[in-house]
């Protein structure tokens, strides 16, 4: 990385020497930067001046017409850079700016932004598709300024082969917002950034690009600024300043449990200063701690990837009007989103890397004295990391049976029809291909994805060292939970902030700023929430699409004689309460056992509340259906004694009888993880023996169906499938833990 720079340097200097801008320009250019720059930030005083590197970066690229790459704090104004930018060049003549931004709250912040400068800005994105022709037509028309686009619109067929050509050939200046997502070394590396690598090539020379992030280390920082220099030639400004936050008061504290920690947070939320965000690691945690602060009175909404973007909207524009206390969300409330006076962000619960922990905590404080940053570490953190590094690049077995797949399909694949035939979800399946696009191995087209028959080598080396890194990230971030220096310099180490120094503000450099004490009663009223059982199955009403190219006759909607219904779980395995007690029974390598008293009486309190509440099947309820009348078992590869133990348990309980047990005929092995390919290994291994079909006719009535877990709903649905045709009235599926 030293030689990078000292040859960027060297390059920088014979640049300024060989075509420096006269000095008159120079001025001249300074001061209506200025004078853009008081327009943007309000100011009426004339007072306000560009630090001295935003100057840098608007001189490399208005008067050099250079590529740029901006590493600076959260706060710092590298959006000013572009805005200030962009007024500049189009006074000039030049075409309208393009943004990539990843993200739509960033991208509303960004527009409002850019009309306070007087900059006439549109967006291209997923929200609003209705739009799409006008803003196109707008932009052709020469009435934008600057357009905003979604990193995804540049895998989109029609958007590459028609608009981006178009765009290529017009735009004054580019611009690659969040630019650490171009590198898979990055905490947020996204696949479909790596297709700026194309638009770049494509732009005319002499087009100035930009490219901002306030999380790159060194690492990072090198591979994005080796991305820019496409032509090799050392010309972009590399500009990384010092990564200290002034405002931010950083804290840890350590609690017993989720209830402590539940409570902690009703308990201070309200004396924390203005307003700010809850984050939590999954969606399931931040739509429960959202439900119990606002059932205790706090003014809280839910943000995550589950929220409609109408609701997000909402919620948004309340925050940002200080008419919510705080939103709990996950990372989909990430980068970009711009509340100056934001004064709090509070984690519960550990980000996997302290790179993605800076990130999020650089919400706060930008335009405030002091802002509080808290970390609640939990026991599951670990856990919930594990689960999301399963999302992985795929292994090689699967990238080579996906493209043996489009070679020998000959012709376009849609997602649908490609996904019954590998053993990859959709949302990973994606990702692969966008990669294997970048890459030149297959190309996205009209009809879908085909294999271009260019040879394709899978870097397996380069997986397992991003995989290094990650474990590396995990690590560190447990180290930063427990450390006993200064919080903010072991941040800025983690990011290679050369001038990383002990901060004098957080717990450790100034003394705790916050107890771990919490009243006993509101600690009670947490366990109360955390403790009560149950979350509803929906049971699943249509067949994966591609079924039939799988070798099964099964598609569209599952017929309502087949279908189940409605089901219950003990909890999830992502929840605060019941996931912390539930996770070890499912960890790998702890083996097999009956049922726990304690879960098995949990799971007694969820079926009394089923039977009891609507739908259920106690006498004189309304919309009741018959009560079960007896009680059938999932025969389980992995974990027998713990579903025989339950399901035995639950007839006597329920004085019903145990009609016996589906069998899974085929030998143990990974669980397929799409749907199509977990139908597909279903309808051959799973069968429901004679003599408990013949019980289940018998009894003549509804079914208890008890497995021990689910993830995808389909184990259940082809269970009830073979009941109901055995004669089942309704299938009611029972489990202990759902993932998600």
């Amino acid at each position: 990385m030293e030689a990078v720079n000292d040859a960027k340097d060297a390059k920088d200097a014979m640049d300024a020497e060989a075509a420096a801008p006269c000095p008159q320009r120079s001025a001249s250019l300074r001061e209506r930067a200025d004078a853009v720059l008081r327009r943007l930030v309000g100011d009426e005083t004339g007072s306000a001046r560009l630090r001295e590197d935003q100057w840098r970066a608007i001189e490399a690229l208005v008067a050099g017409r250079r590529r740029a790459l901006v590493v600076q704090r959260t706060g710092w104004g590298k959006s000013a850079v572009y805005f200030v930018a962009t007024a500049l060049l189009r006074a000039e003549g030049s075409g309208p700016t393009v943004i990539i931004s990843p993200l739509l709250a960033l991208m509303r912040n960004q527009i409002a932004a850019a009309r306070r400068a007087g900059i006439r800005a549109l967006t291209v994105n997923s929200a609003n598709p209705e739009e799409w022709e006008s803003v196109q037509a707008a932009v052709a028309a020469g009435e934008a300024d600057l357009l905003l686009i979604s990193p995804e619109r540049l895998n989109s067929p029609g958007f590459r082969q028609e608009t981006l050509p178009r765009l290529a050939r017009t735009t004054g200046l580019l611009v690659v917002d969040e630019a650490h997502c171009i590198s898979d070394w990055g905490h947020d590396f996204r696949p479909d950034y790596r297709r700026l690598r194309s638009l770049l090539a494509s732009l005319r020379p002499g087009v100035p690009v930009l490219a901002t992030t306030a999380t790159a280390n060194a690492r990072v920082t090198s591979d994005v600024a080796e991305q820019l220099d496409a032509d090799g030639d050392l010309r972009t400004l590399v500009l990384r300043g010092s990564l200290d936050r002034e405002s931010l008061r950083l804290s840890v504290v350590h609690l017993p449990g989720p209830a402590h920690r539940l409570a902690w947070l009703d308990a201070h939320l309200g004396r924390l200063p203005g307003s700010g965000i809850i984050y939590t690691l999954t969606v399931s945690a931040a739509e429960e701690v959202a439900s119990y602060l606002a059932s205790r009175g706090h003014a809280v909404a839910p943000y995550t990837g589950r929220t409609e973007n109408a609701d997000r909207e909402a919620a948004e524009e309340a925050l940002l009007a200080n008419r919510l206390k705080a939103l709990v969300a996950t990372s989909a409330l990430g980068m970009g989103f711009d509340k100056p006076d934001l004064g709090f962000v509070v984690h519960l619960g550990s980000p996997s890397s302290p790179i993605a922990y800076y990130q999020q905590i650089g919400r706060a404080g930008r335009g405030v004295d002091t802002a509080e940053a808290v970390l609640l570490p939990g026991p599951e953190d670990q856990a919930i990391w594990r689960y999301f590094a399963t999302l992985a690049f795929p292994p090689e077995e699967q990238v080579q049976r996906t493209l043996a797949v489009l070679r020998e399909a000959g012709r376009p694949m849609s997602l649908p029809a490609l996904e019954p035939l590998v053993e990859l979800r959709r949302s990973r399946l994606d990702m692969m291909l966008k990669v294997l696009d970048v890459d030149g191995a297959v190309e996205r087209v009209r009809g879908g994805w085909r294999a271009t028959g260019a040879p394709w080598h899978y870097d397996g080396e380069r997986y397992a060292r991003v995989a290094r890194q990650r474990d590396a990230e995990q690590r560190a971030m447990l180290q930063y939970a427990r450390s006993d220096s200064c919080r903010m310099e072991f941040l800025r180490r983690q990011l290679d902030d050369p001038g990383a120094a002990p901060c004098g503000r957080c717990d450790v450099c100034a003394g705790p700023r916050f107890s771990a004490e919490v009243p006993p009663e509101l600690v009670a009223a947490a366990q109360g929430e955390l403790d009560r059982p149950g979350v509803v199955l929906e049971p699943r009403r249509m067949w994966p699409t591609g079924l039939p190219a799988a070798g099964v006759s099964l598609k569209g909607r599952i017929p309502a004689e087949e279908q189940a219904a409605p089901g219950r779980a003990l909890g999830r395995l992502s929840d605060l309460g019941w996931g912390n007690r539930l996770r070890p029974l499912f960890a790998p390598g702890a083996g097999d056992g009956p049922v726990p008293d304690d879960v098995f009486q949990a799971v007694v309190s969820v079926v009394s509340s089923w039977a009891a509440g609507p739908g259920g099947w106690a006498p004189g309820v309304a919309d009741a259906v018959p009560r079960p009348v007896g009680v059938v078992a999932v025969g389980s590869r992995s974990r027998p004694v713990l579903v025989g133990s339950l399901a035995g348990r639950l007839a006597q309980a329920g004085r019903m009888p145990l009609l016996g047990e589906l069998r899974q005929e085929e030998p143990a092995g990974a669980r397929r993880s799409n749907g199509a390919q977990r139908v597909r290994e279903l309808h051959a291994a799973l069968r429901l023996p004679p003599e408990v079909a013949g019980a289940v006719r018998a009894a003549g009535g509804p079914v208890l169906l008890v497995d021990d877990y689910t993830e995808t709903g389909w184990t259940l649905a082809m269970a009830a499938r073979l009941l109901r045709q055995a004669g089942a009235t309704e299938v009611m599926p029972l489990v202990l833990a759902v993932q998600g």
